[in-house]
């Protein structure tokens, strides 16, 4: 069985909760990525910030991004992978708590991320994959 390992990608960019916003978008610009892991210094994931999470909680509630720190719009307890997990196993978990990205840990610290994408690619998780996507999709219920 392929482990997260296997396929995660290694070279991780993370920021801190301080960094701004504004900041924040222009990392994912450089690097042509759409969400960030947010973490201390020691590589502690404290939470995630998707290019959505910007538009919707800075941009359209019109605030400054180079005012609004991460910790202020991230994610908070954020689900994550840990290198030995199968990849069958965290497509299930994904789409269980419908994220398309996943930070993975090793002894608490942030070592890999791993996107439905690097799965998608891959022949033989196209099953799982589908899936896993599939759950992601669905529409949740409106928060009253």
């Amino acid at each position: 069985m392929m482990k997260l390992r296997d396929i995660m990608t290694k070279d991780v960019i993370a920021v801190s909760p301080d960094t701004t916003i504004f900041d924040a978008a222009q990392i994912m610009k450089d690097k042509n990525i759409g969400s960030l892991p947010i973490c201390t210094e020691n590589m502690d994931v404290q939470g995630i910030i998707t290019d959505r999470d910007i538009v919707l909680r800075v941009v359209c509630a019109g605030k400054d991004p180079k005012q609004v720190k991460c910790r202020e719009v991230m994610t908070q307890n954020v689900v994550v992978g840990k290198t030995d997990m199968e990849v069958e196993s965290a497509l299930n978990l994904m789409g269980d708590v419908q994220v398309r990205r996943l930070p993975v840990v090793e002894n608490g610290k942030l070592v890999g991320f791993v996107a439905i994408g690097d799965m998608a690619v891959n022949n033989r998780f196209n099953r799982a994959t589908e899936e896993a996507l599939t759950e992601i999709s669905t529409p949740s219920q409106p928060r009253m």
